[in-house]
């Protein structure tokens, strides 16, 4: 009998709490949820990572590493670099690979501009002009100038300001 008024108790206790918030509470994009989920991961920066055959974490690749750790750890490393970790969280909210195996010029070529970012927006980094596209990063908006993103070798999948990075090349939507 006590066990069922204790749980009676915490069920009531839940509904009022629960009928105090308001409905109009924004629940955020899939892909904002999505990057949360993997960010409690604690996945790891591999160069090259995210690229193989399907999205998700892969081994890395040391063709093309410039980083600051010697010798390069990418071949060795399962985790993921910026434009794998936006390919997977897309792939998982979109139910297919849109953005593709592609670096961050791939990527944002298949993606059109926008003036007003949204959280689950791709932010990139580099310079797109209307012939030349160079970026070197890209990050999921989160709102309130956040962006999560795999940032560099010897880090992990984590949240940063945007106005940490001096090329902030635009803000993108599939």
């Amino acid at each position: 009998m006590k066990r069922r008024l204790a749980v009676t108790g915490a069920a009531l206790l839940l509904l009022t709490a629960t009928a105090s918030v308001p409905l109009s509470l924004p629940v955020p994009p899939l892909t904002v949820r999505l990057a949360y989920e993997i960010e409690q991961r604690q996945i790891v920066y591999s160069w090259g990572g995210g690229h193989g055959e399907d999205p998700g974490p892969s081994m890395g690749t040391c063709r093309g590493y410039r980083g600051q750790i010697k010798p390069c750890p990418a071949a060795t490393t399962l985790g993921l670099d910026c434009s794998g970790f936006a390919r997977w969280v897309y792939a998982m909210a979109h139910g297919e690979d849109v953005l593709g195996p592609g670096n961050t010029d791939d990527q944002v070529r298949k993606m059109r501009r926008v003036s007003a970012a949204r959280p689950g927006d791709l932010v990139f980094f580099g310079q797109i002009g209307k012939r030349a596209v160079k970026t070197h990063h890209v990050g999921i908006y989160l709102g309130g100038g956040k962006m999560m993103n795999a940032p560099y070798t010897g880090s992990i999948v984590r949240i940063d300001d945007i106005r940490d990075r001096a090329d902030l090349a635009g803000f993108y939507r599939y």
